[in-house]
């Protein structure tokens, strides 16, 4: 991984970490508030991709878990591990992975509005195959509920959900316009240097060394 790479996961770790110094919403009496780290989370991967997204993620929830007051509510330590709140926060980095792979495929395919409906979509799909269904887990085994009294105590989340993973796409969308290196210039790269091998082989008949003799056509200046 690349210096500019670790400057990415940094820089969106820190994200998360702002995004979760706004003051939370208390709703219900799980203890879980509303917050606006699932959107600093979601902006990792669909920026970022899988991989430098889940890394960023993961960071961010290593570093609250050391003992950094960065979860929401200024929170910080391994304490948080025994409270409701566990399940979202280790559902962290696999939403930043599901939101990055989905992002990865659709840069590459989408512009404009496109994009951004995909990358919504994708985001909202994700935040319900990792951080609810793990955020659920994590209500019923610290908070002593149900799974179906914990199944309900999350569903306050989802219209907030939608909105964050809509505001989300449409970050992602801007800097993917403004910044298209960000995502896609690995692929790129790989796609051009292959392309450049292939075009440098296919000049070049087998057993020659690719130099044309001084009797040859290829031997004449090109105009």
């Amino acid at each position: 991984m690349r210096s500019q790479d670790l400057a990415y996961v940094a820089v969106f770790a820190a994200l998360i970490a702002v995004l979760a110094a706004v003051p939370a919403i208390p709703v219900g009496g799980a203890g879980v508030p509303i917050t606006l780290q699932t959107l600093g989370v979601a902006l990792c991967g669909l920026v970022l991709g899988p991989v430098r997204g889940a890394l960023a993620a993961a960071l961010y929830v290593a570093l609250g878990l050391v003992g950094l007051p960065i979860f929401a509510g200024f929170s910080g330590g391994l304490g948080v591990l025994a409270g409701p709140t566990v399940g979202y926060l280790l559902a962290f980095p696999l939403f930043a992975l599901l939101c990055g792979v989905v992002a990865r495929f659709a840069v590459r395919r989408f512009r404009g509005t496109r994009l951004t409906v995909v990358l919504a979509i994708g985001a909202l799909v994700s935040s319900f195959l990792t951080t609810h269904p793990l955020g659920i887990l994590g209500m019923s085994l610290n908070a002593g509920l149900e799974l179906r009294t914990a199944f309900f105590a999350d569903m306050p989340f989802w219209p907030g959900d939608l909105v964050k993973c809509i505001l989300s796409a449409l970050l992602a969308t801007l800097v993917h316009r403004a910044f298209p290196a960000v995502l896609v210039r690995r692929s790129a790269a790989a796609v051009g240097g292959s392309s450049a091998t292939a075009a440098g082989s296919a000049g070049t008949a087998p057993g020659t060394t690719g130099t044309p003799g001084p009797g040859s056509p290829a031997s004449e200046p090109t105009r």
